[in-house]
């Protein structure tokens, strides 16, 4: 994106493209500028000339420090003029990936199924490196204007801007059918937004709705890492790759954590607006309030399902380690059982080779063979008590 994107939504829920910022916001309606980072750095002085222009005010130094850092963890401050907000999403590597039909709606999501099976190592690995596939979405929310500041290529912003121009098409009720088809949203819910924060806040779910579909992906790979797991004839070698799946689960569940913080901020502002005068302020209001309450419950979706993927997998390990326990075990206790059969039949030999002059049958001609079948009959009476008792069973004893 060469240039800032303008788009003037009316209220008549037209939606105008512009080749550059207007020169004063409209009497109704609103204003979304929308660009890439690279191009706010580069235009800063040009952007804020405009802000000044439309809203008569300028971002604060710091807050463009927040919108440039591409490090930055989701966050929420505000002004008496504006409200910052900073949403950290999935990057557009991960998006492509997304499988057609998926409920992303945007970019991310989770990558499609491998034809063969992948090996426990590489899907450890390619868990973990989504760890550092994120990348921030900055927004600066005026009372009629919304400044989005996006990572090159950002599918969310492509995805939302098509969004937009089937909505404001010639045929919006065909728009919102196809609409209700490929994402399972309601029809009545495919609209145009009312006000500059619901737009912000639609452009948000989307970003949420990209972790909610990396979920198959990291459940796939975490089912085959317990599925290994469960086999205890095989020798797990790699546990890095484990490892380094958990990693990037716990940091998946940090950034769940700091966007329902920036969000939950931005919720106790937005309770402490003044009370609308007019039913249709009133009724804008509420909206905004349940939609935000809407990406809260869907940011707790993927940290609940993230936890539980880490419980699941640190029960996996204690399972195995609790299978190649009891399988020592089941060693051992043949061990035990066959050196018990022997014990007595070395008592006897050790006897019978002591170096007395006179013991029993050791001059008799069936001396021999009377202690063999004493012996004998000594270990297949032991047996069959210790197979009785399951002593030489891998089920173990009762």
């Amino acid at each position: 994106m060469s240039s800032v994107r303008a788009f003037l939504i009316h209220p008549d829920k037209s939606v105008e493209e512009l080749d550059r910022a207007p020169a004063s916001l409209p009497q109704e309606g609103f204003l979304w500028l929308a660009c890439e980072r690279e191009f706010f750095r580069q235009n800063t002085e040009a952007l804020q000339g405009d802000l000044a222009r439309l809203t008569a005010s300028r971002l604060l130094d710091l807050h463009i420090s927040d919108l440039l850092n591409t490090e930055l963890p989701s966050h929420f401050d505000y002004t008496s003029e504006y409200d910052l907000l900073v949403i950290r999403r999935l990057a557009d590597g991960e998006s492509r990936q997304t499988p057609p039909g998926e409920d992303t709606q945007a970019s991310a999501g989770d990558a499609p199924a491998s034809r063969s099976q992948p090996t426990a190592a590489s899907a450890g690995r390619a868990l973990a490196a989504r760890k550092v596939e994120t990348a921030p979405v900055g927004f600066a929310l005026f009372d009629r204007l919304l400044l989005s500041v996006h990572p090159p290529g950002c599918g969310v912003l492509h995805a939302y801007i098509r969004r937009l121009r089937m909505l404001s098409g010639a045929d919006s009720a065909q728009a919102a059918a196809s609409l209700t088809r490929s994402t399972g949203v309601p029809a009545s819910a495919a609209r145009i937004p009312d006000s500059a924060a619901e737009l912000m806040l639609r452009i948000v779910s989307l970003v949420i709705d990209g972790y909610l579909g990396l979920r198959k992906s990291m459940t796939r790979r975490l089912d085959h890492w317990q599925e290994r797991l469960m086999r205890p004839e095989l020798r797990i070698n790699d546990w890095n790759g484990l490892l380094e799946a958990r990693q990037a689960l716990h940091h998946l569940y940090e950034i769940c954590e700091d966007q329902r913080s920036a969000v939950t901020s931005w919720m106790d502002v937005l309770e402490d607006w003044p009370v609308p005068r007019t039913e249709a302020a009133k009724h804008q209001h509420e909206q905004l309030l349940v939609r935000t309450r809407d990406v809260l419950e869907h940011i707790e979706r993927v940290a609940h399902h993230v936890r539980l993927l880490e419980q699941s997998a640190e029960t996996a390990v204690q399972i195995h380690f609790n299978i190649q326990s009891n399988r020592t075990n089941d060693v051992m206790r043949t061990l035990t059982a066959l050196t018990a059969v022997f014990l007595p039949l070395n008592l006897i030999a050790g006897v019978f080779g002591m170096n007395f002059e006179f013991i029993p049958w050791l001059h008799s001609s069936g001396g021999f063979w009377g202690a063999i079948g004493v012996m004998v009959a000594i270990a297949i009476g032991l047996t069959a008590y210790f197979v009785r008792k399951r002593y030489l069973s891998s089920k173990g004893g009762h």
